[in-house]
């Protein structure tokens, strides 16, 4: 099974980007977009890999709506989406 997530980008005022994945709740920093992006995904990895050391895996996927049971596959984390969020008001 491969799970795309989805990270959210914002470049920081102070200078250099934060980066989260809202479905786990995962966060992360770096300099560049190309950093920010490696750094998304291995947190990610890492964290999924605590999960499943800790047999809360399937627990936690569930949580984000992530359905497991139907796929005998791994997980791979290798993309990524990355949202501009707009707002407006009026």
């Amino acid at each position: 099974m491969r799970i795309i997530f989805t990270a959210l980008i914002k470049e920081e005022a102070e200078g250099g980007y934060s980066v989260l994945c809202p479905e786990l709740g995962v966060a992360s920093q770096g300099e560049t977009i190309k950093e920010v992006k490696k750094n998304i995904i291995e947190a990610v990895e890492l964290y999924m890999e605590s999960a499943k050391d800790l047999g809360i895996l399937e627990e936690i996927l569930e949580e984000a709506g992530i359905d497991t049971n139907n796929s005998k596959d791994p997980i791979v984390l290798s993309e990524y989406v990355s949202t501009p969020l707009q707002a407006c008001l009026e």
